[in-house]
């Protein structure tokens, strides 16, 4: 997994091109592009691969505050493989790919199937960690349940391995925001439904956060001047986004029941052989603590350990805040010094 360097520190992204590739949902994607960055080099026995999947709204570069020289996640050490999954705009997504009709549905599992095509295509047969937050969690669950021979450790944070009830009432009211603009029906090449977009960002604002992390001013710690700015900045964020692309990913999101066709989450979970850390965010309120407790449950190499914090999801996005950083690096630490490949 050689690769040209873009500029200093950061490889440029590669392409694995899938000829029709057949999802999970029974639909095909005629030519699925999963696109990628790999930091490190695979060692001559192949067994120090990392594969860090990507997050809703997060791309590769995402992780960049995951790993780096000296840090439990070296590229001198490890081949770290930063994986777009299929709707985030970087691999084949509807705004990027031209089909007939619409964007055909993608699964948490069409990504992790897509990427195992790649690691076999490198001769990796067993991965070193299998790691990601939020959308990237689930994928690293899906992973270790789908192959549990080929991966040695899974870190799961901020996630769940199902989107519950109330997470679905969540996506829902984003949904409802993006589709309300007409120009939302122009499709994800048309004139972008800005005032859509504003409205979702201002939507995932209120359920991103804790509480306590507006009661108590620590938006301020980040950067924003009051609430009006965290509404604002939020609103803008995501109007960088392709609102279609937004929504291929969340229906991908809320479709997400890693226990289906499995005979339910308790024997989907159970199958994991890699020891397992779920670390949920005690202040989420759509990737649950109590959800991650009964999940930890089911794991036969699992532990659940807590991400002790005031900023509800955001907790544990990569680089959010130095006491968050601190609890996941150590996390990892741990889980990465108790295993071996």
């Amino acid at each position: 997994m050689s690769h040209p360097q873009s500029r200093p520190g950061v490889p440029e992204l590669e392409t694995l091109l899938l000829e029709d590739f057949g999802l999970v949902s029974g639909q095909r994607l005629p030519e699925a592009r999963l696109r990628y960055r790999v930091y490190g080099q695979l060692s001559p026995a192949r067994d120090n691969c990392v594969v860090l999947f990507s997050y809703y709204t997060g791309t590769d570069l995402s992780y960049s505050p995951w790993f780096g020289p000296g840090r439990i996640l070296d590229p001198g050490l490890h081949c770290i493989l930063a994986v777009n999954h299929f709707g985030n705009g970087v691999s084949s997504s509807p705004s990027n790919t031209p089909v007939t009709g619409e964007f055909p549905e993608v699964g948490i599992a069409d990504t992790v199937r897509a990427t195992k095509q790649l690691l076999e295509g490198h001769g990796v047969q067993r991965l070193r960690l299998a790691a990601g937050w939020s959308l990237g969690g689930m994928q690293s669950l899906e992973f270790a349940i789908r192959y549990p021979e080929a991966v040695a450790a899974v870190f799961a944070s901020c996630t769940a391995a199902r989107c519950a009830e109330t997470n679905q009432v969540f996506l829902d009211g984003l949904a409802a925001a993006l589709q309300a603009d007409p120009r939302y029906a122009t499709g994800p090449h048309g004139a972008a439904p800005e005032a859509g977009l504003d409205a979702f960002g201002r939507i995932y604002a209120g359920w991103a956060y804790s509480e306590e992390f507006y009661a108590t001013g620590i938006y301020r710690e980040l950067g924003y001047q009051d609430l009006a700015d965290v509404l604002a900045s939020w609103g803008q964020a995501h109007q960088e986004h392709n609102a279609h692309d937004l929504m291929a990913s969340l229906r991908m999101w809320r479709a997400a029941d890693l226990g289906a066709g499995r005979g339910g989450l308790g024997p989907a979970l159970s199958s994991i052989q890699a020891p397992t850390v779920l670390m949920p965010s005690t202040t989420d309120t759509y990737f649950t603590l109590r959800e991650n407790q009964a999940e930890a449950a089911h794991l036969t190499a699992g532990q659940l350990r807590k991400l002790d914090s005031p900023l509800g999801h955001i907790a544990g996005r990569p680089g959010i805040r130095q006491q968050e950083n601190r609890q996941v690096e150590a996390c990892l630490q741990n889980l990465m010094t108790a295993t071996t490949i």
